[in-house]
């Protein structure tokens, strides 16, 4: 029996990191192997009907949910879509794009999560929960160099959004398998962080993880390692917590790519090098946090690939 796409979710509000994080995904696969697909495409107007309307692309009511619904479960049954094309660059629709599934299929945008029948689709499910300074941040650096907004512009626009953020973004957090909160250290203010963030993971028990006990310790007291794992609670549920600094020491980097490593389905075929690589303006540049986050989601999908039987 030929098995069917693995899909991985990865919901967050604007400027979150979606979209550095899945093309790492992507890249370390194999682009053969893996299609991502944006929500952003589903939009139901362009950017001055939606400007006329006074909607944001954050409602609901602004996107086609039922055709997000559809043609998740066809690609999760293996058949093609003929999927819309928004364009963020002149804020208007392309033509359509023929898609057939891969091995792997990455949905990332901002309302995945919004229905019972989208959740049901994915095999893992992410959300990204960035501090909203450091998203402010972000999301004024590519607006303003990719969208050709201002800088007042971005900030209006934040404003106006924040009530469906609140409403509708925010909240699909609780159905994550994995929270990831990329955050500056506390010495370094949130603009001139880049490579050097800290990652917490939020690991709720809904999905196996792989067990890191072996070399982490759970952390307490004063002098804690700068990778370690935390006992804790989210959403009301246990949950372990894993925190990487981003100054963290080449080994021990590799000590803890060694543990998923080792829990990797056999046969693996993975480009390690191509993880935790980010833009910083237009130079490229590598972060171990981020690459250590992209190998675990990694490690996620081939996981579920290899358990077909399992029925998320």
């Amino acid at each position: 029996m030929k098995r069917r796409p693995i899909i991985l979710g990865v919901v967050g509000d604007s400027a979150a990191g979606k979209t550095t994080l899945s093309r790492g995904i992507r890249d370390a696969i194999g682009p053969d192997r893996v299609t991502v697909i944006c929500t952003d495409d589903y939009h139901k107007y362009n950017r001055k009907q939606r400007k006329e309307l006074g909607i944001t692309a954050l409602h609901p009511d602004c996107n086609y949910i039922d055709i997000i619904e559809q043609h998740l479960r066809l690609l999760r049954d293996g058949q093609p879509i003929l999927k819309p094309v928004y364009n963020h660059s002149t804020g208007d629709f392309d033509p359509p794009e023929y898609i057939k599934p891969t091995e792997f299929i990455i949905v990332e945008g901002l309302l995945a999560y919004h229905t019972r029948a989208m959740r049901e689709c994915f095999d893992v499910k992410v959300y990204l929960d960035p501090p909203e300074e450091l998203r402010r941040i972000w999301k004024i650096k590519r607006d303003t160099a990719k969208r050709g907004y201002t800088v007042e512009q971005v900030l209006e626009a934040l404003r106006k959004r924040e009530k469906d953020s609140a409403q509708f973004i925010r909240p699909q957090r609780k159905y994550a398998d994995i929270v990831v909160r990329f955050y500056p250290p506390p010495v370094i203010p949130p603009e001139e962080a880049n490579g050097n963030l800290n990652v917490r993971l939020v690991l709720r028990p809904t999905i196996p993880h792989p067990d890191m006990t072996d070399l982490l310790e759970y952390a307490g007291g004063p002098d804690q390692p700068p990778v370690r794992l935390l006992l804790g609670r989210d959403e009301a549920r246990p949950v372990d917590i894993l925190e990487i600094e981003g100054n963290v020491p080449h080994k021990d980097v590799l000590g803890l790519e060694e543990i998923i490593w080792s829990h990797m389905p056999p046969n693996i075929r993975l480009h390690p090098e191509r993880l935790g690589i980010y833009l910083n303006g237009t130079k490229k540049e590598k972060s171990d946090p981020l690459a250590l986050v992209q190998l675990l989601l990694a490690y996620h999908m081939f996981v579920a690939r290899d358990l077909p039987h399992i029925v998320r």
